[in-house]
Formats: C-alpha cells, sequence, structure tokens
C-alpha cells in the first residue's frame, strides 16, 4: 500500500469515526446559568450503554494507536508537509495563544477556568493582576520560561482552592506552560528555536497529557458523569442535536452519552500522540462548529487547546520530529524479562 493511500485511509477511518457529534467541543459550564446546580450523576456513567460507549472508544484509541505505530509512517500525511515549516516559531505561536487566552479570562473575572471566578477567593483582584501580567508575558515572547513555571506553579495552588475537577479541567493550559518551560521561544528573530528531540519529546508529552487529560475530565464533569448539566444545555441549545438535524431522533441520554464518549476519544487521541495530522484535521470540526452558536466566548475560551492542536499539527507534519509527537515512556527496561513485549 502506497503512503498517500494509507494517509487517505487514515483519514477515512478518522471520519468515520470522530465527524459525527459536534457538540463534543462545547463547555456546558460556560453558557448554562448556575452550572454548580447539577450536581454529579456516577449511575449514569454505570449504565450498560455509557459503558458500552466508554469501552468502545478505549478500544478504538488503542487500535488508533497501534495501527500508527506498526502500520503507517510518519508523518502520515505528506501533504500537509509544508506546516511542518512552522515547527521552529510554533513555542512563539502557542505563547500568543496562551497570553491572549489569559488575558481573555483575566477580563472576564476568572482565574485560568470559567470554573473558578475571583470572588470566591481571598486575594482575588491579585491574581487577576497575575494573570493579566502572564498574559501580556506571553505575548511578548520575552524570556518565557519564567512565566511558564509561574503559571505552572501558581495555577495548581489557586485552582485546589475550587477542587480537583477546576484543576484537572484546566490541565490545557497547565500543559501549555510545561512545554513552554521546557521548549521557551529564543531571543531569536520570530522567537525561532530547535530543541534537541529529548527535550523536545518530554515538551510534546507534557502537552499531550495536558490538553487530553481536560478532555477527558470535561467528558465525565458535564456530559458522562453529570447527564442533568447536559441535558440543561441541550434544552437550551437545541441546535447541538446533529442527528435531529439530519432526521434522525435519538432519546436525550443517548446523545449526552454519545457527545460525552466523543470528548473522551479526543482526549485519548490526544495523549496517544498517534496519527497527529488526522486526528487534528477531524477534532478540528466540532471544535470549529460550535464558533457559530457560542460565538467569541467560544472561540477565546479554546484559545490553548488551538495552540495545542496547531503544535501537533505542525510537529506532526515534519519528518523530522513526527515520530517525537507519539512518543510515549518506555517501561520496558524496568519490567523482568519474562514480562517484556517481543
Amino acid at each position: 500500500m502506497s503512503t498517500w493511500t494509507r494517509g487517505a485511509a487514515a483519514i477515512g477511518a478518522a471520519l468515520a469515526v470522530l465527524a459525527v457529534p459536534a457538540p463534543a467541543a462545547a463547555h456546558e459550564k460556560w453558557f448554562v446559568p448556575g452550572p454548580d446546580g447539577y450536581p454529579g450523576d456516577w449511575s449514569f456513567t454505570a449504565r450498560p450503554l455509557t459503558l458500552a460507549f466508554i469501552l468502545g472508544v478505549a478500544l478504538v484509541a488503542l487500535g488508533w494507536r497501534w495501527v500508527a505505530v506498526h502500520r503507517l509512517p510518519a508523518p502520515e500525511l505528506p501533504v500537509l508537509g509544508f506546516v511542518g515549516r512552522l515547527v521552529p516559531y510554533v513555542p512563539r505561536l502557542l505563547a500568543v495563544h496562551l497570553g491572549v487566552s489569559l488575558l481573555a479570562a483575566g477580563v472576564s473575572g476568572h482565574f485560568l477556568t470559567h470554573d473558578l471566578e475571583v470572588g470566591e477567593l481571598p486575594g482575588g483582584g491579585a491574581l487577576l493582576l497575575l494573570e493579566g501580567a502572564l498574559g501580556v508575558w506571553f505575548i511578548t515572547g520575552v524570556r518565557l520560561r519564567p512565566a511558564a513555571v509561574l503559571l505552572a506553579l501558581a495555577g495548581p495552588l489557586a485552582l485546589l482552592m475550587t477542587g480537583p475537577v477546576g484543576l484537572l479541567s484546566a490541565m490545557d493550559l497547565l500543559g501549555v506552560a510545561v512545554f513552554l518551560a521546557f521548549v521557551p521561544p529564543s531571543d531569536a528573530t520570530f522567537g525561532r528555536v530547535e530543541p534537541d528531540a529529548a527535550t523536545l519529546r518530554r515538551a510534546l508529552l507534557a502537552l499531550r497529557l495536558g490538553a487530553g487529560g481536560a478532555l477527558i475530565t470535561l467528558a465525565f464533569a458535564e456530559k458522562l458523569a453529570n447527564p442533568a448539566l447536559a441535558r440543561e444545555t441541550l434544552r437550551l441549545f437545541p441546535q447541538l442535536d446533529v442527528f435531529a438535524l439530519v432526521g434522525i431522533h435519538v432519546p436525550a441520554d443517548t446523545f449526552v452519552a454519545v457527545a460525552g464518549a466523543t470528548e473522551l476519544l479526543f482526549g485519548l487521541l490526544v495523549i496517544s500522540g498517534a496519527l497527529p495530522q488526522a486526528a487534528v484535521l477531524v477534532a478540528g470540526i466540532p471544535f470549529n462548529a460550535t464558533l457559530l452558536l457560542f460565538g467569541g466566548t467560544e472561540l477565546l475560551g479554546h484559545l490553548p487547546v488551538y495552540g495545542v492542536f496547531l503544535t501537533l499539527l505542525a510537529y506532526g507534519s515534519n519528518p523530522r520530529t513526527a515520530e517525537l509527537v507519539r512518543w510515549l515512556p518506555r517501561t520496558a527496561r524496568r519490567m523482568p524479562e519474562a514480562l517484556r513485549p517481543a
């Protein structure tokens, strides 16, 4: 099978698996009044249909990575090689995404995430000033490693005051901060930087864990383990029901399970780092579709995710760095000889 045929097959499989439930990208807590009034319900997660979807997406994610590692080249879509030319400038672009997101959150009175309003915390005004200052710092692109380290340390300390869900839902921003701590833009023109392979692969792993972890958290916190919040979102915004738009009517709970499982799948695929070109291109469909409904709030809130997608796409499109995108720490050396994979 030729490289072009394999790439086309990868895109076809991605479209078949991912392109249906567009509302998976929407953050219900941003648009539903009084989101804290919808308590979690793990019994919904334990329903046979929900468990079947969760198991199904886990198997798809495992199969996706196996195909990427054993059957397809890297990059899987050579036609996107021109995007790989952005690689030296990606840290600078990613920092701008993060900086604008921080400024937007500060203006709206939130720290990192809409889950944390500064009015809930002592010294909230100081947190907003810190957030705004960091936002400007990241946008300037000047000596960003201290800014990235500060955000990576201060963010969790503040978010822990709202509980683990608030912290985990902001992992995408913290993942970006850790990436920039590893690979900050340089003082060269446009922040051009070319790190060594060992540093870059660790930075990309932190970025993937952050973004994927945030998506997985939101899949459960706003859908799979909080169906009441998802049902209310669907009631307020019936346009999200893409099945109804094409004449297919499914129960609300079925739709919630499908949407949550899709967001879970996105998170697992981001963490796996496998087939980053195909994954990013298809994941961009739902993340952009909801912009038509939610506008600027959705755009600014998703800026870090867009930055992560750009990063994975650029590094995944460059033949010199594509293998690093899907790198995972190897455990075989620490395993007994009899347990090591053949």
